[in-house]
């Protein structure tokens, strides 16, 4: 059984990975994270008495812990999801997803390298180091077309260029190094313990609170939607079947503009918890758009789909009734993250 570090297991991804790996006792897990605002360990009750996984509450831009977690776990592979994820933050915020991203990245990898050279020639071998980034390196597309592994990469927000800063110091450390290294691109994932300042999340909650849902410009930017177990099952196939030195990409094929996604969670809602009067679309309003909001994002995965055999079982049809009732049915997670961190107010007004 593989021994994995997942570092920011906490998170959205993070967890989902976590809750796939210790659930079906695929591998040994520890979790580094360091907890920030959107880091919440509630998403991990269903496995956090497993033998199979430890949490270790650290910064991965610090050396120290860092190197102190690799010298005493000995892990096979290390899965690095901690990062700054959200656009609209990144606004306000820049030097703090540089920070986390950028540097952090950095240290990992080099404390991965050092931990990596003197190992045993077949534990050498089998090493990763996986690196789980976005769609967003690749910057806008406009009606037509896909981000492929080769689109060249033009990042547009603070976000998107720290990410892509992250991902070329990752193939650096690969081609400079022969650190074996396995970079995946996702588009736009959803569903259960998604932290609530994203998009689905926000409206569902905001429509049960019956709070306005606002949709920046005329809800004509499009994304491609991936359900979060999906793409978890998708990162352990990579790592286990992957070539080193390569880079996949991850996506839905479930292409929604904003306003179609906003419009849809609203029936659903309306299905199952309807209003005593009214529907719920009656609260959608239009507010100005984000700086430099990228028009459309669609991935094409053919060939995680060809090489190694990955397809994702939720259509977005399926994958979004399930994160709704999810949503309905699991208010003790998100009420202490809307009355203690976030209560649904718009972030990134800075321009």
């Amino acid at each position: 059984m593989k021994k994995v570090i997942v570092t920011g297991g906490a998170g959205f991804i993070g967890s989902a990975l976590i809750r796939h790996l210790v659930g079906n006792q695929l591998a040994e897990v520890v979790n580094l994270d360091k907890l920030t605002y959107a880091g919440n360990l509630e998403s991990l009750q269903s496995v956090e008495k497993s033998p199979l996984y430890h949490f270790e509450q650290a910064d991965i831009c610090d050396p120290a812990a860092v190197k102190r977690l690799f010298d005493d776990f000995q892990p096979d592979t290390i899965m690095h999801l901690a990062a700054e994820s959200h656009v609209d933050r990144s606004i306000d915020d820049p030097l703090c997803f540089v920070k986390t991203n950028v540097l952090g990245t950095a240290n990992l990898l080099q404390c991965a390298l050092e931990y990596w050279r003197p190992l045993p020639d077949e534990r050498k071998a089998a090493f990763r180091f996986q690196h789980i980034s976005t769609d967003e390196v690749y910057g806008s597309l406009g009606a037509t077309g896909f981000f492929k592994e080769t689109t060249p990469y033009d990042p547009k927000s603070p976000y998107s260029a720290s990410k892509a800063s992250s991902d070329h110091l990752v193939r650096a450390w690969g081609h400079t190094f022969n650190l074996p290294v396995l970079i995946s691109n996702c588009s736009n994932n959803y569903g259960p313990f998604h932290f609530p300042e994203k998009l689905i999340p926000l409206v569902i909650l905001n429509a049960l609170d019956g709070k306005q849902l606002p949709i920046y410009g005329k809800g004509e930017n499009v994304r491609d939607w991936l359900y979060v177990e999906d793409h978890a099952k998708a990162l352990w196939l990579i790592n286990e079947k992957g070539v080193p030195g390569e880079t996949y990409n991850i996506g839905g094929h479930n292409e929604r503009t904003n306003l179609e996604v906003v419009n849809t969670i609203c029936d659903i809602l309306d299905d199952l918890r309807p209003k005593q009067q009214g529907k719920y679309s009656d609260q959608i309003v239009f507010v100005t758009d984000r700086p430099g909001h990228d028009l459309r994002y669609a991935i094409d995965s053919d060939k995680l789909q060809k090489d190694l055999g990955w397809r994702p079982e939720e259509n977005f049809d399926t994958g979004i009734r399930k994160t709704v009732q999810w949503y309905l049915d699991n208010a003790w997670w998100w009420k202490p993250i809307r009355e203690k961190k976030y209560a649904g107010q718009r972030l990134g007004g800075k321009a």
